[in-house]
């Protein structure tokens, strides 16, 4: 068996792995890399690139759609599927090579092939080939789609969102169970493609929205274009042949059972540290059984591993592990000299139509009775309707006292643009009266930013009353 005894052990060669290895490589020469999979992130192989070409393809077809409403005549639409996957796999292939370039450079020394698993707190067997003794430890493992048992039995009619970008061709129909993130784009894309879709839930989540009245206008708005029941009751899922029947009560009451060609299981990922061998650690693990961990260091404990990205299931977005690959690695390679890392403003974008997004503190994590909130609706803001995309909600938060901007939840036309503004702003701490003294160019959507700052600044007492269609805003800012 061969040996390797190094100051860093990295076990995972996504994006938080790839950045604790060349974090950690500023410090020490003495790291490796451990991965059994394919090379790449999860960004890249089967996250947001491929998913965003999938839904660009989509967005095309829907603006074919609405041009007679701008009185210019299309003609008819005709989809090809297998020419749309085409290149949805061959994109897909090209960023994923992105990052295998990436990867050669790392010197194949430095790059052990295999499945790690821990043997004590410093120890890593890698298959039955190498054992690796480590000062530190980073897991970055990724995650794995969610399965519950009710899909069990479905075969090959069962389908995550990995398998979906492997299709040659459209299905005719999928019924989608989730509808968080990947279930809102992938449904929504789908169902502009030609699919026949409906998106099924339970519990009445709506993508990551909190704010109950932002979430029941997403339910209500994306709704209309198909059928989206976020507390479906699903009474019967049973494979019939090459199909799957499915019995669930409808928003309208009744009860239907409908066939569809495929089911999309979009019900969450799970961290992948089930066959870590974990159990023999030391560490102390939590209802996931993941590493409880400081989410400032990716410390585990007061040991010497660390887990960053999608392993730990907190942030799990492509930016916020590579903050934490750089974190893990930078800390693990200094241990004991433990930093605390600089984390990023709360980012989350959901590329649906209208786009869903948050900055900042979410409405569920605000303190009560200590702020004030602020609304806007898109649906007679000027540079919405001229688009014909006016359909949209958005909600603003700020502390009573000192006007600080807490955060934001959104759903709207080109929210992922101006979602960025808020989060920049919250990651400047700047007060409301700051926010309001920035330019606001006219006519653009930002405009309803700005209409949404001064209700919560008038709500605030800091700031002068609110003015509707107030003469510096232009007509139908």
């Amino acid at each position: 068996m061969k040996k390797y005894n190094v100051d860093v052990a990295v076990i995972g060669g996504g994006t938080a792995g790839l950045g604790a290895y060349r974090n950690a490589k500023n410090v020490t020469d003495k790291v490796v890399m451990i991965e059994g999979g394919p090379y790449g992130t999860t960004c890249a192989r089967v996250g947001c690139m491929p998913s965003k070409l999938l839904i660009s393809a989509a967005e095309s077809v829907h603006h074919i759609q609405q041009a007679p409403h701008f009185g210019i005549e299309s003609s008819d639409i005709q989809v090809n599927g297998e020419k749309v996957l085409e290149r949805v796999r061959k994109e897909r292939d090209r960023f994923v090579g992105f990052v295998l370039e990436s990867v050669d450079q790392i010197p194949t020394e430095d790059r052990i092939r295999g499945y790690a698993q821990f043997k004590d707190n410093h120890t890593l067997l890698v298959d039955d080939h190498t054992e690796v003794h480590a000062k530190s430890i980073v897991i970055a493992t990724g995650s794995s789609p969610v399965v519950l048992p009710m899909f069990q039995g479905l075969g090959d009619r069962l389908v995550v969102n990995d398998d979906v970008f492997e299709w040659k061709t459209l299905p005719k129909s999928v019924a989608v169970f989730g509808p968080g993130v990947i279930g809102l784009e992938l449904g929504q894309a789908l169902h502009r493609l030609g699919v026949r879709v409906v998106i099924l839930g339970r519990g009445g989540a709506v993508g990551p929205l909190t704010d109950p009245q932002i979430r029941e206008y997403s339910t209500q708005i994306l709704g209309q274009e198909l059928y989206l029941d976020p507390d479906a009751q699903v009474s019967e899922l049973r494979l019939d042949g090459e199909q799957v029947l499915i019995t669930y009560r409808g928003t309208d009451g009744q009860t239907h059972t409908e066939a569809f060609e495929y089911v999309l299981a979009a019900t969450g990922r799970i961290a992948n540290v089930k066959n870590l061998g974990l159990a023999n650690t030391d560490l102390q693990l939590d209802e996931r059984g993941v590493p409880v961990f400081d989410p400032y260091t990716l410390q585990c404990g007061d040991s010497s591993i660390f887990i960053a990205g999608d392993a730990n299931n907190d942030r799990p977005l492509l930016h916020e592990a590579a903050d934490e690959g750089r974190i893990a690695g930078t800390n693990a390679a200094k241990f004991p000299d433990i930093r605390v890392g600089e984390r990023r403003a709360p980012l989350g974008i959901v590329f649906t139509d209208p786009q869903i997004a948050m900055a900042g503190r979410s409405y569920r994590s605000l303190p009560e009775g200590c702020y004030a909130t602020g609304e806007v609706s898109f649906e007679d803001q000027g540079r919405s309707r001229v688009m014909l995309q006016n359909k949209g909600l958005l909600h603003v938060y700020a502390e009573y006292g000192t006007g600080t901007f807490l955060g934001a939840e959104m759903i709207g036309p080109r929210a992922e643009h101006w979602g960025h503004l808020l989060a920049w702003a919250y990651q400047q701490k700047m007060t409301v009266s700051q926010m309001l003294a920035m330019p606001f160019y006219h006519p653009v959507i930002e405009e309803g930013v700005r209409t949404a700052l001064r209700d919560v600044n008038s709500k605030l007492k800091l700031g002068p009353p609110m003015v509707n269609r107030c003469i510096d805003c232009g007509p139908g800012a």
